[in-house]
């Protein structure tokens, strides 16, 4: 059957009803999930490699103006990338050594600690020291079943990490290299009259990634600095170390920061006293706050316009399917689908569900327009 006007011969666009668009939309999704989760050891190096690639173009643009020749400018700035990523990854590796020579002393420490609070156990609850000693036996046994499945996961890791850092800067260089073919091949997809909504979609979405990237960048130099000075004042061993693995992972929202608040508190109950690790709680938690309330808002989410709800359910999505990288990459991909879906009419009702509107205010506004 035709879709075209026999008087005009023009083509007609035809209204789906509701559910068929539902579920059409629903299909997308699920095939889109299950490409992403098979695809990951392809996919999770790629959508890295894009987003550097938008954040360093605009490197590569000042380099071809001062007459760098484009080839050598691409070169260049992904070289200055990987430099900096190299640095971070030494820094945090040296400093790493230097904790683990300290284990034995916070592994008798933390033994003596559970010791304490095995007794601590028996005092309150009236257990008899078998059955404790029998459910510690038990642990130990358990983890040590699982020992063998956590080494090997963990070398898959380490190979992985390597596929990763060599496939990076390759992928960000080719995908900068043939930025202008990408786009011909966008811009032959779609009809000449949708051509003005894609460089718009193109252009908000390359400003929301840099802008959300360099944000996350100013944050993260901000929180390390925040966090040292609490540790430094407190008197925690290894505090620039700790400070910089907490910017680290609070790159993953809502849940990195608090499993970078773990290690430190760890850290000062085992080589100073219970009271130091609270104290512990309490800067991080000061931290946490000024972050959350003043930098995230004036730094980062300027540009980033995702509710809150939204945000930890498609990190906790990321982090289902991809781990660690997939948390990472979940606001900023979530931030480029809302970009688009405010720009196609059957799915801007889904981009306004990802934002930050107020919903209340603005059904209000529509029922006196009305």
């Amino acid at each position: 059957m035709s879709n075209l006007d026999p008087e005009t011969q023009t083509r007609v666009r035809v209204a789906q009803p509701l559910y068929q668009r539902l579920s059409l939309i629903l299909l997308g999704v699920v095939a889109f999930f299950f490409i992403m989760y098979v695809a990951k050891p392809i996919a999770a190096p790629l959508l890295f490699a894009l987003l550097l690639a938008i954040l360093l173009d605009p490197v590569v643009k000042f380099l071809t103006r001062i007459h760098v020749p484009r080839v050598v400018g691409i070169a260049l700035a992904v070289l200055i990338a990987m430099a900096a990523l190299t640095g971070l990854g030494y820094f945090i590796g040296t400093q790493a050594m230097n904790f683990s020579e300290t284990m034995p002393e916070l592994k008798s420490k933390l033994n003596e600690m559970g010791e304490q609070a095995q007794g601590w156990v028996q005092d309150t609850a009236h257990v008899k020291a078998s059955e404790v000693d029998d459910a510690v036996e038990k642990v130990k046994d358990e983890g040590m079943e699982k020992g063998g499945a956590m080494v090997g996961q963990t070398l898959a890791t380490v190979g992985t990490l390597f596929g990763f850092l060599f496939l990076l800067p390759v992928f960000t260089f080719l995908i900068i290299l043939y930025k202008d073919l990408f786009l011909t091949f966008l811009s032959k997809l779609f009809p000449r009259r949708d051509h003005d909504a894609l460089d718009d979609v193109l252009d908000q979405t390359k400003g929301v990634v840099q802008s959300y990237l360099i944000g996350l960048l100013f944050e993260a130099m901000i929180v390390t600095a925040l966090s040292w000075l609490g540790l430094l004042l407190i008197g925690v061993q290894y505090a620039l170390l700790l400070a910089v693995l907490a910017a680290v992972l609070n790159l993953i929202p809502y849940i990195g920061m608090m499993v970078a608040t773990l290690l430190p508190m760890l850290v000062a109950m085992a080589t100073k006293d219970a009271t130091s690790a609270l104290w512990v709680l309490g800067a991080y938690a000061a931290v946490q706050f000024i972050d959350n309330n003043f930098i995230v808002p004036m730094v980062v989410a300027s540009r980033v316009q995702i509710n809150a709800l939204m945000s930890l359910i498609v990190v906790m999505i990321g982090g289902a399917m991809w781990g660690i990288p997939g948390m990472f990459l979940a606001i900023p991909m979530t931030a480029i689908i809302k970009v688009i879906f405010d720009r196609v009419p059957d799915l801007e009702p889904f981009g306004y569900l990802l934002g930050a509107g107020n919903g209340k205010k603005e059904r209000d506004q529509e029922k006196k327009s009305n």
